[in-house]
């Protein structure tokens, strides 16, 4: 719910050489705008005689930058003059008040508006009983939603455009290592009021962004009411799993089974498989009363005896499949994003603004990056590897191969029972947490500090992390807590979120700037999280890996990230697809996101798992709620491991953490070079993994 973007500026103090290498500023009328040509020219020689000469660039940048916004309805030229007469920052004094009261405006408009909005989602995110019809409006209200329209009607918006420049994400990277923190700061102050996009429009984008998120949050199948063919069950009662995270975490664990665990694997693909194509029978979603065989997709009411609740005495069912409600949920998502279109004339479609503005990473080098780890020859090194340890050929599902994981033959049975009885509800690991931080690395008292801005939620869902977004509130850590504890599962995602948790926290309350709170793209709060769920087996009380422990962990690094770069992949092209095809169906869509996923597969996968037209690339939930996210993955994979090698050179993860995290909002290369003195990319991870090979087969 953040509400900043990542422009950049160049402050008053800044010369005017430098500042004319900085992009043309946009033209000084737009569509709907008034001429004011006239004015403009009229403005900067009376400014320029007011202020000086060394303000003439920020007179001209400043006023183009506010006519290219600027429409009839916001007022006359004559008032537009006198606005600029008014706002205008002509020192460093006036420019300093002009920043410091934003800032502290922000935060506190910022940090209130999360707080309502987590509300507002409070009863539809979490475990707390049945959701009401209601819920569903409450959760999809976004009280921030006409922000940007105030601010500009005020004209709040334009005392920022007037004072402080924008930039390109080339300028950035080019020139972003020569500024000041300050700078930084301004820089992040100044995106804000980029785009003048209707609180419609945004409004639109929340709505399906709630819509989705309900949709995936109910979607779990009743893993004891699967079928084989011989009319067998495989799961035990109650066992509830969520599409796709819990799914494809169930089929990891019964790696640590063996052989017996094979027809488990298989036939949680064909599930899988299911909800990609849409074959799913409708009925089968989050009952459990229906028995269902996903191989011949034969449907029945459950015997009383099969069932743990009563079945409806008049309950029918068919085996009528879903009718394409996954391909119409994420085309709702792209229409209502792509309303912002035509009010992001520099980044003119999401795709665009998820780059330049989100990742700040061109797509063009992210596709470089994700192929360079799929077409890696180690691929095949280790898809061998795999094979010998199974001792069968690889199957699909094998992309979730999770046997070079530290602890990766430990009886996940024995886990549950263990984080089960440690943890009977969300306040026990909250009660705990001092501890499990203590156990990463961080200080006793820096444990506590933490520990005490963290708060502790039973998700409705597979658990997330939500971030505070001023000082004073505290972040909320949200993961699944059965009725008999919290199993291995809803541990692990606990760790994972307490490590975004630990990021937002630092760069929340330890930043310098409050402009600056983040860090440059969700894939670095990933890659935080990434190392802290790596030592979930170690918070449990696990022996310490050995040299060929800690080379098989590289090599398991190398096969998450080649696994979820392909759906990384699949997911931008999708997007690209639907922008090629504005007016496609949901059911044209569905086809069109089945070949997409094929056609990755039979390029990168096919050579190494020896099956073609697989579709499993697009099971992530994420492609339909998350609005092109899956590519952050990867990436967080990638910086995880440039991380992780710093922690593993110092020793110190929480200083190392704590450290980088307080860097904030800068570019990715930029943050990188400062936190282990290298650019992000995979060459780090393709290098350790050839080594770690050579560790694990000789």
């Amino acid at each position: 719910m953040k509400l900043f973007g990542t422009a950049l500026l160049i402050i008053a103090a800044m010369t005017a050489s430098t500042l004319r290498a900085q992009a043309a500023p946009p033209a000084a009328t737009s569509v709907g705008s008034l001429d004011l040509s006239a004015s403009l020219t009229r403005l900067e020689t009376e400014l320029v005689a007011r202020f000086g000469e060394p303000q003439r660039v920020r007179i001209q940048r400043g006023m183009k930058q506010v006519g290219f916004f600027w429409r009839a309805k916001d007022g006359s030229p004559a008032e537009f003059e006198a606005f600029v007469r008014m706002h205008f920052a002509g020192d460093a004094k006036a420019l300093d008040g002009l920043f410091q009261r934003m800032e502290f405006v922000l935060e506190s408009l910022n940090g209130h508006m999360q707080e309502i909005g987590r509300d507002f989602r409070w009863h539809s995110d979490l475990d707390l009983g049945p959701m009401l019809p209601v819920d569903e409006i409450i959760s999809g209200y976004d009280a921030s939603a006409h922000f940007i329209d105030d601010a500009f009607a005020n004209k709040l918006a334009f005392a920022v455009l007037l004072n402080f420049p924008m930039s390109t994400l080339d300028e950035r990277l080019k020139l972003g290592d020569t500024w000041t923190r300050r700078q930084w700061a301004e820089a992040r102050l100044v995106d804000l009021f980029a785009k003048r996009i209707p609180a419609e429009v945004n409004q639109a984008a929340a709505e399906a962004s709630g819509q989705a998120e309900r949709y995936i949050a109910s979607y779990n199948i009743w893993m004891h009411h699967l079928l084989n063919d011989k009319g067998q069950r495989l799961f035990e009662p109650g066992k509830r799993l969520l599409s796709h995270w819990n799914l494809r975490d169930e089929l990891k664990s019964r790696y640590a089974a063996g052989k017996a665990g094979l027809e488990h694997q298989r036939m949680i693909q064909k599930v899988m498989e299911r909800i990609v194509t849409q074959t799913i029978p409708a009925a089968v979603i989050d009952s459990p009363f229906v028995d269902w065989n996903p191989y011949s997709n034969d449907v029945k009411v459950a015997a009383a005896k099969d069932t743990e609740r009563a079945v409806p005495g008049d309950l029918k069912v068919t085996n009528a499949p879903e009718p394409d409600t996954r391909y119409k949920v994420l085309l709702d998502c792209y229409k209502a994003v792509r309303q912002a279109d035509p009010y992001s004339p520099a980044t003119p479609t999401h795709i665009a603004r998820s780059y330049e503005e989100g990742r700040q990473i061109p797509e063009a080098r992210v596709k470089k990056m994700l192929e360079d780890v799929c077409a890696s020859p180690l691929v095949k090194d280790v898809g061998k590897l795999i094979e010998h340890r199974l001792g069968r050929k690889l199957e699909p599902f094998d992309i979730w191969y999770n046997g070079f994981r530290p602890g990766a033959g430990l009886d996940e049975a024995k886990l549950d029972a263990l984080t089960r009885a440690k943890y009977p509800s969300a306040e026990a690991y909250k009660k705990d947490m001092p501890n499990l931080l203590k156990g990463l690395g961080f200080s006793p008292e820096r444990a506590e500090w933490l520990a005490s801005r963290i708060e502790v939620d039973p998700a409705r869902g597979s658990g997330h992390a939500m971030g505070a977004a001023r000082r004073g509130d505290n972040a909320h850590l949200r993961t699944r807590v059965g009725a008999q504890g919290m199993d291995y599962k809803g541990f692990n995602i606990a760790v994972h979120e307490m490590g975004h948790n630990v990021e937002q926290t630092f760069s929340l309350n330890k930043i310098d700037h409050w402009l600056l709170n983040g860090v440059p793209n969700t894939a670095f709060t990933e890659a935080m999280a990434f190392v802290f769920q790596a030592q979930d087996l170690k918070l449990l009380g696990q022996p310490a890996p050995d040299a060929k422990a800690v080379a098989e962990k590289t090599i398991n690094d190398f096969w998450m990230t080649f696994e979820i770069a392909g759906v990384g992949l699949v997911d931008t092209a999708v997007w690209h697809w639907m922008y090629d095809h504005p007016t496609a169906t949901p059911a044209e869509l569905k086809l069109a996101t089945l070949q997409i996923s094929k056609d990755v597969w039979n390029r990168f996968y096919a050579p190494v798992f020896g099956q073609k037209d697989c579709v499993l690339l697009g099971i992530y939930s994420h492609m339909i709620h998350s609005f092109l996210y899956l590519p952050d993955y990867p990436i967080g994979h990638m910086i995880a491991f440039q991380i992780e090698h710093q922690i593993e050179t110092t020793g110190k993860l929480g200083e190392e953490i704590e450290r980088m995290a307080t860097q904030g909002r800068l570019t990715p290369d930029l943050w990188m070079m400062k936190a282990t003195g290298k650019v992000v990319g995979p060459e780090a991870l393709l290098e350790a993994t050839e080594k770690a090979l050579k560790v694990v087969v000789k």
